[in-house]
């Protein structure tokens, strides 16, 4: 190529002019650019030509000041609707003429310039250019414009972030929640470095990012793994420091659909007709107990002496099934959730919550429907006679645990029926352990949660709480014996009887704690059945759960079963249909069940973590890996079971001192040291 020759050539993406020099070798040429750099290129790399003279580098400005005027790409519309019928190619001189009249060496250079640049209306075709079809070009066009609008909307997201982290108000897009709700799903998966044990670089390793996360973290310059994406909303104010991941990363919904809530809203203002022969009982005492914070109220007691000198026990449940049907929304809803989720920082209900605290719940001072159970018991506390029936009922007083203590304490003579249903409670307890029945008493943590205050108490194994959980069972028995009597099908619940050391070896470990946890190991989980089966720790040949239908979706079927039997109805559950909800809905509660317990957890690892001073006496219940020095210690004052290394030889009911000395709740890490003479001895987990 002659020296003097003006070309283009590109360095990346820049368009650069420069004139040939000097060959560089055999094929490549040195070519000095308008700054006066050199460059050696390959033919390949010179994009075009400027012919009909020759240049010097300094004349380059010079020449491009005689282009620019020429670069209006809007020209080459006005060239397509020319061309287009024809389908004619043309070279960058040829279009020169055509746009400018003109075929001087500017003119060519602006023509090819407009053609190479443009993405709508002309494409390459060797040294040419040919027009594109009139459907190409529409297409481009909202190709374009759609591109345009998503770096528009880029843009805008951009600026919203930055107004979110100066801690300004921002009222987030719909455009804006797409990218946040994928950052959401990419974030949940934190929470699967408790659940599958993956650290935090082990995770982003095995989750690559969906490609609207990645290309939000990189417009923001943040890290692309699910951690980055968890700060990123935490720092945007979309979620807190403390969202519940293992909530998000479940299948339980949160909220209801607006079709679950609309039907529930019809139920309130027209109920459904009700189809039971109901038992009036509302002369009948009702004492609801429940925690303080209960709100779906959904079990309750009276006691009355008969005439012929035996006293009778009801056990009265909340009745959900007066409200809805098998298989409406309703039921599918309940049955998709399985069950009422309890969380330190509240509930998610497994009903609408203006249904299940409001007329499905037993409500103090207003007349009720429930499923009612009457008891006899005989002197031993076994059930002697029983009846079910639908009813209206009353409820008088509604109690926390702390209340009826206090009137069995106090021997309150006007509340006499308590003390009746508390020493039943204790005759239906000694009976139950008479029958083999297993009693592990170990400390259960109550945490609960109050915008940013933990509290952490054990939950008493109190004389109340006794006498609910004694008249709840025997109403399960109930339920069952009366199922099995029929040949009902239910969701009976049993325990395989557990292979507990023996005697001897039980009795050389340190009594209390250590020995039921020792116990505790061997106890098989429970199991469910449409057929009566044996529960071994509770002492019962039968038994299912028929007292929480509020919060229990397995309550709710025994029901539907028993309420129809009742009736004298078809049952609306056959013995496979009734396997089949069970086994889904097991699956469920199963997952539910996790849930709590690493909210729980995570909860007590923050509580833990904001107190780094605090001396915690605890009890060295089990080695976990006794190897390695790995135990599982218990927190008394906390009812907190967690793991510790110890660097020492310890025996197992060991009272030791510890201080928190790391914890992490979002990575599930704890590690404590030991206090020995005030001294720290760091140990981790």
């Amino acid at each position: 190529m002659e020296k003097g020759t003006l070309v283009e050539f590109r360095l990346g993406s820049d368009r650069r002019l420069g004139v040939v020099d000097r060959p560089d070798g055999k094929s490549r040429l040195f070519v000095v650019d308008e700054r006066g750099q050199s460059h050696s290129l390959a033919p390949r790399q010179i994009t075009y030509t400027v012919t009909g003279q020759t240049y010097k580098s300094l004349q380059i400005p010079e020449f491009l000041e005689e282009v620019k005027p020429y670069l209006d790409p809007s020209s080459l519309e006005v060239a397509w609707e020319l061309l287009v019928e024809s389908g004619e190619t043309v070279t960058p001189s040829e279009m020169a003429i055509l746009l400018f009249s003109e075929s001087e060496a500017p003119h060519c250079y602006a023509a090819y310039h407009l053609l190479s640049d443009d993405k709508i209306y002309f494409k390459q075709k060797g040294d040419a250019y040919e027009p594109r079809s009139a459907a190409q070009v529409a297409e481009r066009k909202h190709q374009l414009e759609v591109e345009a609008q998503k770096a528009k909307g880029q843009q805008e997201f951009l600026t919203r972030v930055e107004q979110a982290l100066k801690g300004e108000p921002t009222e987030w897009q719909r455009y804006d929640r797409h990218r946040l709700e994928a950052l959401e799903k990419y974030a949940a998966l934190v929470a699967d470095t408790v659940r599958v044990g993956l650290n935090y670089d082990s995770l982003a390793r095995a989750y690559p990012p969906p490609a609207l996360v990645l290309e939000t973290m990189n417009m923001l310059g943040r890290p692309a793994t699910p951690q980055g994406a968890f700060q990123l909303l935490v720092d945007l104010g979309w979620w807190g420091q403390h969202e519940n991941l293992f909530l998000r990363r479940s299948s339980i919904p949160v909220q209801f659909a607006s079709k679950v809530l609309e039907v529930a809203q019809q139920r309130l203002e027209s109920h459904l007709p009700d189809r039971d022969n109901r038992l009036d009982l509302t002369h009948l005492k009702v004492y609801t107990i429940d925690d303080e914070s209960t709100t779906e109220i959904d079990d309750g007691l009276s006691w009355e002496s008969l005439v012929d000198g035996r006293e009778r026990l009801w056990v009265h449940i909340a009745d959900p099934t007066r409200w809805l049907m098998p298989e409406d929304e309703l039921d599918l809803e309940a049955r998709k959730r399985g069950s009422t989720v309890y969380l330190p920082t509240g509930m998610v209900s497994m009903f609408p919550e203006v249904l299940a605290t409001g007329p499905m719940s037993l409500v103090q001072g207003k007349v009720c429907c429930a499923l009612s159970f009457g008891i006899i018991l005989d002197d031993t506390g076994a059930v002697e006679d029983y009846s079910i029936h639908p009813s209206f009922i009353k409820p008088t007083y509604r109690l926390t645990y702390e209340d009826v203590d206090e009137v069995l304490d106090l021997g309150v003579q006007a509340e006499s029926e308590i003390t009746a249903i508390a020493n039943w409670a204790r005759r239906r307890k000694a009976w139950r352990y008479a029958q083999g029945a297993i009693s592990i008493n170990m400390p259960e943590a109550m945490i609960k949660v109050k915008g940013d205050d933990i509290s952490i108490d054990i939950l008493e194994d109190s004389t109340s709480r006794q006498l609910v959980a004694e008249m709840m069972i025997v109403a399960g028995e109930v339920a069952a014996r009366y199922g099995q009597k029929y040949n009902i099908p239910l969701p009976f619940r049993g325990q395989p009887q557990p292979e507990l050391p023996p005697e001897q070896e039980l009795l050389q470990l340190p009594a209390g704690f250590v020995r039921a946890c020792a116990m505790r190991r061997c106890m098989p989980k429970s199991e469910m059945s449409i057929t009566p089966v044996r529960h071994a720790g509770l002492g019962l040949d039968t038994y299912t759960q028929a007292t929480s239908p509020i919060r229990r979706y397995s309550d709710l079927l025994t029901h539907f079963q028993l309420k129809a039997h009742l009736r004298g109805e078809v049952l609306p559950f056959s013995a496979e249909q009734l396997k089949e909800v069970m086994m889904t809905v097991s699956s469920i509660t199963q997952e539910v069940t996790m849930v709590e317990r690493q909210t729980n957890r995570y909860w007590a690892l923050e509580y833990l973590r904001r107190q780094p001073d605090e001396i915690w006496e605890t009890t060295v219940l089990m080695w976990l890996r006794e190897d390695s020095g790995l135990a599982l210690i218990l927190l008394e004052d906390l009812g907190l079971q967690l793991p510790m290394f110890f660097k020492r030889s310890v025996k197992l009911g060991e009272q030791v001192l510890v201080k928190v000395f790391h914890a992490d709740p979002l990575k599930d890490v704890i590690q404590f040291q030991e206090i020995i003479y005030q001294e720290a001895q760091p140990a981790t987990n």
